[in-house]
């Protein structure tokens, strides 16, 4: 990848216009639109369509899920935080946790991006901040976090949004790995079903959302039915694991009842139990 994620940057325009458009109603993130800088509304306005609404509510949902399972985390101990493939997530900045310690693994050309994006919107990076540059297709997440400060002797939380399709089998079971060797850890992501999987209508959205990827330089490379990540995830070394999928999504967020099933995007939190 040369230059910072143009996809991070669609996430991040997502998630204002959420709270501009939505009221914040699933997920709120007071810094989500200042730290897209003085020309927030442009940008906004270029990408963000009435066609991207359910794109929108995902990345809410999705933000949502994986901070409430955090919030219990660390009620039960965890002080440390890893967001892998961070673009410009937020939560350090809006961080409640006194003794939460939070580490953002991303490609050192997103960084550089961030930090220029927290310059213009006359915000410092937070004192429980660590940045970690990486690439996780070039090398393994254990020796990026060499010299972090991240302690892999205790418990972790990792929020990996936006990330698996972009990378190879390989690439995820490595990461998949290195998190099952930290005690009492726990991991929330995101993954599509296989394009056949959908109904002829939504297929038609999420092949124009994974063209456009393409169009970008950051292709989807992966992507699962259910019980596949579910054996997946076990054959990894996680005890347990909670999926939601559509139907799961909408009647838990959306107040949709509706229980028909469906493929669609699912958000998932595995975990060790020691």
């Amino acid at each position: 990848m040369n230059g910072p994620s143009r996809t991070a940057l669609g996430v991040a325009l997502h998630r204002a216009a959420h709270q501009t458009l939505d009221g914040g109603r699933i997920f709120k993130d007071p810094f989500a639109r200042a730290i897209l800088g003085p020309d927030a509304d442009t940008a906004i306005a270029a990408r963000v369509t009435p066609r991207s609404r359910h794109f929108r509510q995902f990345l809410a949902v999705r933000a949502r899920f994986a901070e409430d399972a955090l919030a219990r985390a660390v009620a039960d101990g965890c002080e440390q935080l890893l967001v892998l493939g961070a673009g410009l997530d937020t939560f350090a900045l809006r961080n409640p946790f006194a003794r939460l310690r939070v580490f953002e693994v991303d490609h050192p050309d997103t960084q550089d991006w961030k930090r220029r994006q927290l310059g213009l919107a006359g915000l410092n990076l937070p004192p429980c901040l660590r940045l970690v540059p990486a690439d996780f297709e070039q090398q393994t997440l254990g020796a990026a976090l060499d010299e972090s400060g991240f302690d892999s002797l205790r418990p972790a939380f990792f929020i990996w949004l936006g990330v698996v399709p972009y990378l190879s089998a390989d690439a995820i079971g490595a990461t998949l790995d290195f998190v099952t060797a930290i005690p009492r850890a726990q991991i929330v992501f995101d993954y599509p079903e296989p394009l056949e999987n959908y109904d002829p209508r939504t297929r038609v959205q999420v092949e124009s959302l994974r063209q456009r990827a393409a169009g970008m330089g950051e292709p989807w490379l992966s992507y699962f039915d259910p019980p596949q990540m579910a054996a997946l995830l076990r054959r990894h070394g996680f005890d347990g694991v909670e999926d939601l999928g559509p139907v799961e999504i909408g009647m838990r967020y959306l107040n949709r009842p509706d229980k028909t099933p469906r493929a669609g995007a699912h958000v998932v939190r595995a975990w060790r139990d020691a």
